[in-house]
C-alpha cells in the first residue's frame, strides 16, 4: 500500500509518522510519501491532505496540477482524507472567508464548511469525542473549521457539542481536528481500512 501526504504546507511530517505507525499497527507493508510535485498521486492508494493554511495549500496544489490528480484518484474510489485545512479543501462549499480568499475547493465531500469556527490559535483546545466506528477519541482542535451543512449521502461520524466535526461520504473522510497530533492511530487505521 502506498499513501500520499500532500506535502506543500502544513502538518506533513506528523501525518507521515502516524500513518506509518498505523500501517505497522495493522500489519500492512506500506510506504508513506510526501507529495510536493505532480505525477506522484496517481501511483498511490490513498491521499491525506493535512492541516495548515487552506488558501496556501489550495493555491499550490492547483498551480502544480496535484489537485486534478487527487480528484481523479477520488473519482476512481480511492480514499482521500482531509484534516482541518484539508477538510476545507476537500469540501464542495465554503463560507464567506473561503470566498473572500478565493480558495479553490476540490468539491469531493458534499458539505459546507466554516473556517476558524472555534476562534483563533489561542482558542485551540482538546476535547473527547464519540467517533462512530472508532469510539471515544481525544481530538485536538487548532483554528478548526466546522461542518455547517451535510449533503444527503454524507454520514456524520462525530460532533463536538452540536457541531459536526467528522464526516464521510463513500471514500472521502473529512475531519475538523488534527489526528496526527496525538499518538492514537485509530483514525488513521480507520482511514487505511477504507483502501
Amino acid at each position: 500500500m502506498r499513501v500520499a501526504v500532500v506535502g506543500v504546507q502544513g502538518d506533513v511530517e506528523e501525518h507521515l509518522a502516524i500513518t506509518k505507525k498505523a500501517l505497522d499497527d495493522l500489519g500492512i507493508d506500506g510506504k508513506v510519501v510526501a507529495v510536493r510535485k505532480p505525477g506522484l498521486v496517481s501511483g498511490c492508494d490513498a491521499v491525506i491532505i493535512p492541516g495548515g493554511e487552506s488558501t496556501t495549500i489550495s493555491k499550490l496544489i492547483w498551480k502544480d496540477s496535484i489537485a486534478s490528480e487527487i480528484i481523479e484518484l477520488a473519482d476512481s474510489g480511492h480514499p482521500i482524507m482531509g484534516t482541518c485545512a484539508g477538510l476545507i479543501i476537500i469540501s464542495k462549499h465554503g463560507d464567506e472567508q473561503v470566498r473572500k480568499t478565493e480558495t479553490k475547493l476540490l468539491g469531493l465531500l458534499d458539505v459546507r464548511v466554516r473556517r476558524n469556527a472555534f476562534g483563533r490559535q489561542r482558542e485551540s483546545f482538546e476535547a473527547p469525542l464519540k467517533f462512530d466506528e472508532v469510539g471515544e477519541y481525544n481530538a485536538v482542535f487548532i483554528r478548526a473549521p466546522v461542518i455547517d451543512e451535510v449533503g444527503s449521502n454524507v454520514r456524520v461520524l462525530a460532533r463536538f457539542e452540536d457541531k459536526v466535526v467528522a464526516a464521510r461520504e463513500k471514500n472521502i473522510l473529512g475531519l475538523s481536528f488534527h489526528p496526527e497530533l496525538t499518538n492514537d492511530t485509530r483514525i488513521h487505521r480507520y482511514f487505511l481500512t477504507m483502501v
